[in-house]
Formats: C-alpha cells, structure tokens, sequence
C-alpha cells in the first residue's frame, strides 16, 4: 500500500504552537486538532495486519501492563508517520530545552530529529519506538512511562485513529501527575485525527517558593465497546 497520501497532511506551522506551548506548560499536555486526516487514519489502521512493517509485537497482558496489544513499527518508518516525527521534534525540542532548564537538568536537545536519533544510536539505542496499539471491548492501558534507555525525550504524541462514539465508547486517554504528596488525573478528550503531545516521565511546575518537578504517567482508559486504534510517537529510541 502507497504511503504517499503524507503529502496531504495539514500543515504543522498552522497549528497554534504559543498555545501548545501554554497548555503544556499548564498541565503537562496540550491536543493537535486534525493532525490526520479520517483517511490517513484507516490507512494506519489497515498497516495493522501488514507485519512486514514492524519490528515486534506485545501482548499487553502477559507483561502486566494492561489489556489489548500494540507493534512496533521497523525502519523505515511509513512515510507520514516518519514526516511528522522530524516536523513536530524541532517544536517540541524548544520546550524540552526549556524545562530542563527550569528543572536544572544539564541535558540539551539538538534542533533536528536526525541528530538526536544519531546520539540515541551512539548509546546503543538502535530500535525504533514508534508504534500503532489496538484495543478491543474490555482492554486498557496502564499508566506508565515510555523511557527505553538512557537518552529520553521528555515528549510524545499520540494520536487517535477510530471515531469515539462509533467505533469506541471508553477508552479515554489518562494523564496523571504527582507532585510532593498529591496526585492529579486529567483525561484529554480526542477525536479522530487529533493528536495529544504530552509528558513522558517529568516536567517542571511553579511551586509556593521555587520550581519544582512533578511525575507525570500515562494510559488508556476501559475499552466499553467497539474497537480503537492508536498512533504513539515517541522520538528516542530503545536498547
């Protein structure tokens, strides 16, 4: 199957980014409205079946980390999935940079994804991480952290690739924060095409006296009915 349908993908500099940059500050996520178009979505969805395409696959229960299963894409990556990760990184790098400065974290990021990914492979990080999940009635996903080794990017994106209401009802995607003592949820409403750019494992907050870090985890919530697919793009790779 073509992957070229990328070239009609809406066009990332017309997304609102002092927003994004604002809601990710605030709470640690902020949503890409239209990031996909509904056919570039059944596209992905279709690629499910198509195993040449990954590298490996998980079935989430015999791990513990939830119910349902999802692969993980092999390089090269489909072609619209590959363009997003190297448009969106330089974005999102702007932050990265920022809040460890904020958190007194010495690490920097490069300005371009083919950098960063060249560190990652110095440090024996070679393995692809994007991947594609598929839930069905009954399935979840734990809250968790997608860290891989020792070079992290403090952001992903994971987008929505089913109809909530349609072809789903449940499957809200989670956020957690814990700050000192406190622990905070917030679920992010998606629709179809939309993606959601949110915190991997920590990201810095105004405290009563100074900056401090909070954690931050991730899921999905109980599948009630239906079927839902999902995109995840996470920008460094895995040992």
């Amino acid at each position: 199957m073509s992957t070229n349908s990328h070239k009609s993908m809406p066009a990332l500099h017309l997304q609102d980014w002092a927003s994004i940059e604002k809601s990710l500050d605030a709470g640690g996520n902020a949503v890409l409205p239209d990031l996909l178009t509904s056919a570039q979505c059944e596209e992905l969805v279709v690629m499910y079946s198509q195993e040449e395409r990954y590298r490996s696959r998980v079935v989430m229960a015999r791990h513990g980390f939830g119910l349902g299963e999802y692969k993980y894409f092999a390089y090269p990556l489909p072609d619209m999935l590959a363009k997003l990760r190297d448009e969106l990184y330089p974005h999102l790098a702007i932050v990265a940079n920022r809040w460890n400065q904020l958190m007194g974290n010495g690490m920097r990021y490069p300005a371009n994804l083919h950098t960063f990914i060249e560190r990652c492979h110095a440090a024996g990080q070679t393995r692809p991480t994007p991947l594609i999940l598929k839930y069905g009635e009954g399935d979840y996903n734990c809250l968790h952290q997608d860290l891989y080794g020792e070079h992290v990017f403090p952001l992903q994106i994971a987008i929505l690739l089913a109809r909530p209401g349609e072809d789903f009802t449940g499957g809200e995607f989670v956020m957690t924060e814990r700050g000192s003592s406190q622990l905070r949820a917030d679920v992010v409403p998606l629709k179809q095409g939309d993606g959601v750019i949110f915190t991997v494992y920590q990201r810095p907050t105004q405290g009563r006296r100074s900056m401090r870090k909070v954690a931050m985890r991730h899921g999905v919530s109980k599948i009630r009915s239906g079927s839902r697919h999902a995109v995840g793009l996470i920008f460094h790779d895995a040992h």
